[in-house]
């Protein structure tokens, strides 16, 4: 029998206050995202999968679940998911990918997937810059490590490039546009796992078919 592939997902939530607006239906999106975890999880048996799920303003970065197996896993909702003020994204990027790193440089046979997920642009962080991320991101790539960025609100697209991250997806803050974000989300997840199968690149095209 071949030795289980661990694989963790990492999620990086924005909840500063201009997701308010969109609060349930990130709750929801999230929530459509456990259980796509796992159904990939059941899909691929061989894999074993666990989510990380960070959100992120400037009053805390929050550990919401750290590294929990897929089996065990609860939908969030309004009670530990709050919008309010700035967004410390590379302090947010910079803790949980270093926290995870640590994890992981232990193991041989693994991927790491980080989602990004915000609205608006870094305009608030202390501990990490733009720089230290991007070099962060820049040498984790040649690890197994994918990282995706979706936003919504800004030049998604330059500012994913200003920190190594090709994987971008675009959305309208409004309740069609984000039910198309995470179909695609959910479908870019299954085509992962069957790429790390059949051991194939999973670092570039995450939301290309």
């Amino acid at each position: 029998m071949e030795p289980i592939h661990k694989v963790f997902n990492l999620i990086i939530l924005d909840e500063s206050g201009s997701m308010y607006d969109i609060q349930d239906m990130i709750i929801s999106g999230f929530n459509e995202i456990v259980q796509t975890v796992k159904g990939v999880a059941a899909q691929y048996p061989e894999q074993k999968h666990f989510i990380t799920l960070i959100s992120f303003n400037s009053l805390a970065v929050k550990t919401i679940l750290e590294n929990e197996d897929v089996s065990r896993l609860k939908e969030i909702d309004r009670s530990l998911y709050k919008p309010s003020a700035g967004t410390p994204l590379y302090d947010a990027m910079g803790n949980s990918i270093q926290h995870l790193r640590q994890l992981s440089d232990s193991l041989t046979d693994c991927n790491v997937l980080v989602t990004i997920l915000t609205d608006g642009e870094e305009n608030s962080s202390r501990e990490f810059s733009g720089k230290a991320i991007k070099k962060m991101i820049e040498e984790l790539k040649q690890k197994n490590w994918t990282f995706t960025y979706i936003g919504a609100n800004h030049d998604v697209d330059k500012f994913a490039l200003s920190i190594s991250i090709t994987n971008t997806m675009k959305f309208e803050a409004n309740e069609t546009d984000m039910k198309r974000m995470f179909t695609e989300e959910k479908n870019s997840r299954s085509r992962y796992s069957e790429k790390i199968r059949n051991k194939e690149n999973t670092a570039d095209d995450f939301y290309k078919e």
